[in-house]
């Protein structure tokens, strides 16, 4: 059986693997990394790694809120993984160490609040996915009444949540005197800086009004853009690179050669210089975060649905599939572009033409079911958005209403063959009873889903401008299936 990389086997790899470029022993941390899947594995902790020969202070201590799973797979490779580059022209392997040493914080809270508290840490950034932030997607504030959030008013000193954990740090270094991280959040919210500042200074004044306004006037939370396709890994990943290194690595993580990262330029004390990396540094974010939220996101979630309703289990199986490309092409073109205000230089088309070679990248295995995840949390920022801006406009939305849609087909847990569903969000059981309710009548559903405040606000639900469109489409998915109602649609 192959030994496991770690700073042991390193030396050993194949002279084709790229391998950290400075000495991990002279690292110290920096960064307090929340959340420590894929994406930040295949991003974040990659721009780190690009600049720690130059400034060894910035290393990562990553910290799962959850899982063991990804201390388990990282801890016996000293932190070590594999990031895996494909496309069509083949695939470029390469270790990361930026990441020092990963935290369970089930398992050690007072060790992850330690760490956090310390001075040496200048920021803490995040990847907890929409459902991290225990805000209410529909309007961006604190959901007060989530039970996590419950949870860390009552017991402080042991939080569950992400802002449980920045809140409890945050104090401890106000007591000792030391100023205050900057909090970065890498997640696809949107105005996500200003979302994650409105949830953690109003976490702050439940727990006490005048710890609430230090937050407000002393804590900076930058907006940033992440763009990068990072699929799950799987275990046909896991054994091909394991042959190409000649050691195990537990969990490598395997993405496409695009990455990008915006970065609103607030950063108190300190940043590393993540420009020499590839990163932009920008004084307005959101140009770019809509850009992206709207294109790319909001495709990936169309693709999703309607793909796996089709039968595909892959984005680029969808995508082989010409209808689909028609209307992905006419949902960027026709209704997502004229919502969007690009500053001087931005090159919408091109993004959008890159955008499409991407999700038709075969190398990339990116499942419809992965990216159909979380789906009442991602509706608001993907899609819901840009209706808003299209009623606004009292422009047509048909490819954004046959998206929703496809959403409410989909969370019903029961596919076009009368094969379950497995629905993962934090919705999903009251999701499954209103499905049930309805009873099979795509009208009732329609109906009953749309009454989800959370998700669809206190607008949408009245303009018959968007419940006429989606209802349509919800009618037409069930009698004649996705397929074919893409195929006509496109």
């Amino acid at each position: 059986m192959p030994k496991r990389l770690n700073e042991e086997t390193l030396a050993d790899l194949p002279p084709a693997v790229e391998r950290p470029r400075y000495d991990r022993r002279a690292v110290t941390a920096g960064i307090v990394h929340l959340g420590v899947g894929a994406f930040h594995r295949a991003h974040q902790a990659v721009y780190v790694d690009e600049i720690l020969a130059e400034d060894p202070g910035w290393g990562i201590v990553a910290a799962s809120l959850r899982s063991p799973d990804t201390y388990d797979a990282l801890a016996p490779q000293d932190g070590l993984y594999t990031l895996s580059v494909r496309s069509g022209e083949g695939e470029a392997l390469r270790v990361i160490g930026s990441v020092q040493r990963v935290i369970v914080a089930p398992d050690a809270v007072e060790d992850l609040l330690r760490v956090m508290a310390d001075r040496r840490t200048r920021i803490v950034s995040l990847t907890v996915t929409e459902k991290g932030y225990c805000h209410d997607p529909a309007t961006g504030t604190l959901n007060e009444s989530h039970p996590d959030v419950r949870h860390d008013l009552q017991n402080p000193h042991l939080p569950r949540s992400a802002p449980g954990f920045i809140l409890e740090a945050l104090r401890r270094r106000r007591i000792a005197r030391v100023a205050p991280f900057t909090v970065l959040s890498c997640d696809n919210l949107p105005s996500n800086g200003r979302t994650v500042k409105r949830v953690l200074t109003r976490f702050a004044e439940l727990c006490d009004p005048t710890f609430g306004r230090f937050v407000a006037d002393e804590v900076s939370c930058p907006s940033t853009m992440v763009d990068r396709i990072v699929p799950a890994t799987s275990d046909e990943d896991r054994r091909r690179i394991r042959e190409a290194l000649g050691v195990t690595d537990a969990w490598p993580v395997v993405t496409e050669r695009f990455t990008q990262w915006i970065i609103e330029d607030r950063f108190p004390q300190g940043r590393p210089a993540w420009e020499n990396a590839g990163a932009e540094f920008v004084s307005d974010v959101e140009p770019y975060e809509h850009m992206k939220l709207r294109l790319l996101n909001g495709s990936h979630s169309t693709l999703a649905y309607l793909g796996y309703l089709s039968g595909y289990e892959t984005v680029a199986d969808t995508m082989a599939d010409p209808a689909f490309e028609r209307l992905i092409g006419g949902l960027m073109n026709d209704e997502v572009t004229p919502t969007l205000h690009m500053p001087a230089g931005a090159d919408l088309n091109a993004y959008k033409r890159a955008l499409i070679e991407r999700f038709k990248n075969p190398a990339l295995r990116h499942r419809t079911w992965q990216i159909a995840m979380d789906g009442s949390q991602k509706l608001p920022q993907r899609l819901l958005g840009t209706v808003r801006d299209r009623l606004r406009q009292n422009a047509p939305i048909s490819r954004l209403a046959l998206g929703v849609a496809a959403w409410m087909r989909y969370v019903t847990g029961i596919d076009e063959r009368g094969a379950p569903i497995d629905v993962r969000d934090p919705m999903a059981a009251r999701l499954r009873e209103t499905a049930d309710r309805a009873g099979g009548s795509p009208e009732r559903l329609a109906t009953e889903l749309l009454a989800l405040r959370e998700i669809f606000g206190d607008d949408l639900p009245g303009d018959s401008r968007f419940t006429g469109p989606v209802g349509m489409a919800l009618a037409r998915l069930y009698a004649q299936g996705a397929k074919r109602t893409v195929a006509e649609w496109a």
